[in-house]
């Protein structure tokens, strides 16, 4: 959208934050450059302090800016975008069967972060659990029936601020005969999910993935890394086979400021051209 005013008179803060904010959009204050002191903002806008610290505040919760607790503020360096694209559901499924040594370089870490696994810590955690009311009604399984629930998560090993983090239902009786997928010791699996599902006889037929959003917690934003403002996306992975049978829900979260949500969607030709309409 093209830099404009809020439409209304504003108070003296709003009409500070609206300045700079578009001297950012604008490109004169670019990611990294310090803003003006809030005495400079005093004299520039002839405000009182409270209105220049006001004015910082709200460019702050847009996630303009980061800085504070001793630190002057700066525009803020956009972070490393993650691209969830349906894509990859398919490379999932036709790396499945390719050499286990191909199979272990690509991942999450090469599709999604663009990065490799070996520049994060990543950590898995399986446990067997009940599937409870939700979970139940999205298998077509009881409530008491047993799930394998993988959590996984990556870390930046620089910032120490969390990269991707999902969670994973199964039910345990698709999977238990074969011991492995019940190990979270053979994490990360080469190939991942579609290959782990392929040593049992199942083949995923279709994909539908869910979006919603939600604020962050404050434990949250700490996690992540958020400022003020900026919402997290949480993405719902349901795989279905060839019997039109949901066998893996996957919750995976996002930070909305560093990511992009890409949808696919291939057309089959018709199988005549139209007549075209006469005007």
């Amino acid at each position: 959208m093209e830099p404009r005013r809020t439409t209304v008179e504003p108070p003296i803060h709003l009409k500070i934050a609206d300045d700079i904010r578009l001297m950012i959009e604008s490109g004169e204050l670019a990611p990294g450059d310090s803003l003006p002191t809030l005495g400079d903002i005093c004299e520039q806008w002839d405000c009182s302090v409270n209105s220049a610290r006001g004015a910082i505040s709200l460019l702050r919760s847009q996630g303009l800016i980061t800085g504070g607790r001793g630190k002057a503020p700066v525009v803020r360096i956009p972070p490393g975008k993650v691209v969830r694209s349906s894509d990859r559901h398919q490379a999932e499924k036709d790396l499945a069967y390719r050499p286990e040594e191909e199979r272990s370089k690509v991942g999450e870490a090469e599709t999604n972060l663009g990065m490799s696994i070996e520049n994060q810590q990543f950590s898995t955690k399986y446990e067997i659990v009940d599937a409870g009311t939700e979970i139940a009604e999205l298998f077509g399984i009881a409530p008491t029936d047993e799930v394998l629930r993988r959590r996984f998560e990556a870390t930046n090993e620089k910032t120490g601020h969390l990269l991707s983090y999902s969670t994973s239902y199964i039910p345990k009786v698709l999977i238990e005969s074969n011991p492995a997928l019940l190990d979270e010791n053979n994490e990360p699996w080469p190939g991942g999910t579609q290959h782990q599902l392929s040593t049992v006889g199942i083949e995923i037929m279709c994909m539908v993935d869910q979006v919603t959003a939600r604020m962050p917690t404050t434990a949250e934003a700490q996690l992540w890394g958020l400022p003020d403002g900026v919402p997290l996306i949480i993405c719902r992975r349901i795989s279905l086979d060839a019997d039109d049978r949901n066998v893996e829900i996957s919750d995976a979260t996002y930070p909305a400021d560093r990511t992009e949500l890409r949808f696919v969607t291939p057309l089959e030709p018709w199988p005549e051209k139209p007549t075209p309409l006469k005007a």
